[in-house]
């Protein structure tokens, strides 16, 4: 065979001895909640045998506990319910016979949202909701036992291997960290004690299911935790667990309450997976890397330096499910890059399990809900505004087989992209822009920038629908002196048509306000470009790899040379409707940087002397030079308003139709709805 011109070693199979991986591409395991819902096998197997047509050599399922107490939602321990998994498991193999497809067992342990949580120790996660029991000698045998049982259900049900989850604060992880396995006996105290049970639970389940079936371990490499494990002890259980029978070991990065981002988008691409090299340089079997991996360049260059065997890449499946297809093609202009922002996805998982999606590919688990059929009957659409919303939209009704002519004022697409792609740690942005410059041309969309439209004009051009998608205006606050020289607007800050001074008010602490305040208050290079940046903002030691991999020094980010006051109205914490996966890092962020987050502020006043307010009924001036107010939005619905007057019907989406913070995520999905279904 040939090797690849572009990803020689990306599409080099892997062979295991009893099987063999089409080539290096591993779809890591995510939980999207439809494991819950009705219809819920269905709805899988349409998801993932989409992701198998598109190329990927092995999938890996969302966790699934091995009993009632391990979890929530759909378990496997019984005959009925491996049947039902069937469903899956057939439905992958007839798309692609070569591609291989695991079910991870996940025992939450501590962290399970389940009153009977089981844990070594009853020591409760600072994230869980319940104090686990703490297991007894005939309750860890029941554990192991039902392990064992949940293997050997998936074995039955047509899976090609499970993968067995030692990391991220579940279970197995807080046997083998001192911190939360408090036990004296034969399960606790020495490291060889505590890694007892993962070693244990490899051992059974092989000979459970016998040689001839994938058996992965995922090991935490670096949990980013003070009292974490150490690197050595890491190694220890490596070749521990690859001695009992480990066909792969995956490589995972933090427990959940860490506080390290490791997936987010301010995260640089591929920063952990040196990490997982220096540990595959020890041992024998294949080893998978994982984090920030998002295109097949990053993950070439991956497998290239020696860091891994094989390449997990979780979201950028959701984000574009023919991603390795692509690839293959030489089609790379056309992927629709993961951009790590968790919107649709971590933040609906941690955030009342809701369902998975992606915010650039609304279509990921909704495979059997939204569907983009060619049409039958072709419609010659305008779409006025080239942000997300027309974007989505225009992209999709072409691809549908509709005319489409898109039409925008400003000089390139993108809208509101634009000002995203400018912040620090928001670089990725520029990814979707290029996606959306080539969908363009790829389905033969019109495009007709630097041209505002009216009314008269669209119905000049007998269109047959209309579609507006304007976007927003910001809000401009009732406030004596908003037209001082000290006020700006966060449109002009961000594209520094305005200046900004040494000392500034931010009013507003929505999303625009963190993102304003982390742009004037930035120094250096951006994290996410910069992998010693990012170490030394989060406290990491790559190079020596402590305990933890944690230097045990509170991080410091580069002081920010403007006094910067970040203000809401609410007396609620600031920050607190950021998402749950990301705001927290902003918040951390912001606040190393000594940027001063107040609530509760009623703004009075700005005049020459600065900002005038009232904080907790008493009044407070703040000398400041700028102020920049983010004090939300409008719907720009001016051209909606012509059509109406003059008979002529348009349908409103994205920022036009409701403005609230600037949603991305819902403007994308509302585009490509509403094309779907004209």
């Amino acid at each position: 065979m040939n090797p690849h011109p572009n990803y020689p070693l990306l599409f080099t199979p892997l062979d295991l001895g009893f099987t063999r991986l089409k080539n290096r591409v591993l779809m890591g395991s995510m939980h999207t909640g439809l494991e819950e819902v009705e219809n819920s096998f269905e709805r899988l197997a349409a998801y993932f045998t989409e992701r198998a047509r598109g190329g990927v050599g092995m999938i890996i399922t969302g966790g699934v506990p091995p009993n009632e107490e391990a979890g929530f939602g759909a378990k496997l321990s019984t005959p009925e319910e491996a049947a039902q998994h069937r469903l899956v498991t057939d439905a992958v193999h007839a798309a692609d016979p070569e591609v291989k497809i695991c079910m991870q067992i996940l025992h939450m342990g501590a962290l399970a949202p389940n009153p009977n949580c089981v844990a070594p120790s009853a020591v409760k996660s600072r994230i869980a909701p319940f104090t686990p029991r703490e297991l007894d000698a005939e309750g860890i045998e029941k554990q192991l036992a039902d392990f064992v049982n949940c293997a050997r259900m998936a074995q039955q049900a047509g899976y090609d291997g499970v993968e067995i989850i030692g990391s991220a604060g579940y279970l197995l992880s807080t046997f083998l960290v001192q911190r939360t396995n408090l036990r004296t006996d034969e399960w606790g105290g020495s490291f060889e004690n505590r890694m007892r049970l993962s070693v244990e639970v490899v051992r059974r389940v092989r000979a459970a299911v016998g040689a001839n079936f994938i058996l992965i371990f995922r090991i935490s490499a670096m949990d980013m935790l003070e009292g974490g494990l150490a690197r050595d002890e890491i190694l220890q259980l490596a070749k521990a667990v690859e001695a009992a029978g480990i066909s792969i070991i995956s490589t995972h990065f933090c427990w959940h309450e860490a506080p390290v981002p490791t997936v987010a988008t301010m995260v640089p691409r591929a920063a952990f997976t040196g990490v997982t090299g220096r540990l595959r340089a020890a041992l024998s079997v294949p080893l998978i890397t994982s984090n920030r991996i998002n295109m097949p360049s990053v993950a070439e260059a991956v497998l290239a330096r020696g860091d891994a065997d094989l390449v997990s890449m979780a979201r950028p499946m959701l984000a574009d499910p023919e991603l390795v297809r692509k690839a293959q093609q030489g089609r790379e202009d056309e992927i629709n890059t993961c951009i790590a922002c968790n919107q649709a996805c971590l933040d609906h998982t941690f955030g009342g399990n809701k369902q998975v999606s992606c915010l650039v590919n609304p279509r990921a688990c909704n495979e059997t809900l939204l569907n983009y059929l060619p049409t039958a009957q072709p419609k010659k659409i305008a779409v006025v505004g080239a942000g997300p919303a027309g974007l989505s939209f225009a992209t999709v009704a072409a691809q549908r087989g509709h005319h489409v002519t898109l039409f925008d004022a400003a000089d390139s697409i993108g809208g509101q992209f634009n000002l995203a792609k400018r912040i620090p740690g928001k670089e990725e942005f520029h990814e979707t822009l290029r996606y959306y410059t080539r969908m363009i041309e790829v389905h033969g969309i019109t495009l007709r920038l630097k041209t505002r439209v009216d009314a008269a004009l669209l119905k000049s051009m007998a269109f047959d629908e209309v579609v507006v998608a304007t976007g927003i205006e910001p809000r401009q606050p009732q406030l004596d002196g908003f037209d001082h020289p000290k006020v700006i607007g966060y449109i002009d800050a961000i594209l520094g048509r305005r200046p900004v001074g040494k000392r500034v008010a931010i009013m507003g602490a929505g999303g625009i306000g963190f993102d304003v305040a982390e742009l004037i208050s930035h120094a250096g290079p951006s994290a996410a470009l910069d992998r010693a940046t990012f170490a030394r903002e989060w406290g990491i030691d790559f190079e020596n790899h402590p305990r933890g991999g944690v230097t045990g020094v509170v991080p410091q980010a580069a002081k920010s040379e403007r006094s910067v006051y970040l203000m809401q109205r609410k007396t609620g914490p600031v920050g607190k409707g950021l998402g749950r996966s990301t705001g927290w890092t902003h918040r951390l962020t912001l606040g190393r940087r000594g940027v001063q987050m107040l609530n509760g502020v009623e703004y009075l006043k700005v005049d020459d002397a600065g900002l005038h307010t009232l904080i907790n009924g008493q009044p407070r001036l703040f000398e400041v030079d700028t102020v920049i107010v983010c004090a939300g939005q409008l719907p720009l619905r001016v051209l909606h308003d012509e059509l109406l007057q003059q008979g002529a019907a348009s349908q409103l989406i994205g920022g036009a139709f409701e403005a609230g913070e600037l949603d991305a995520k819902r403007a994308i999905d509302q585009g490509s709805r509403l094309a779907a279904s004209i």
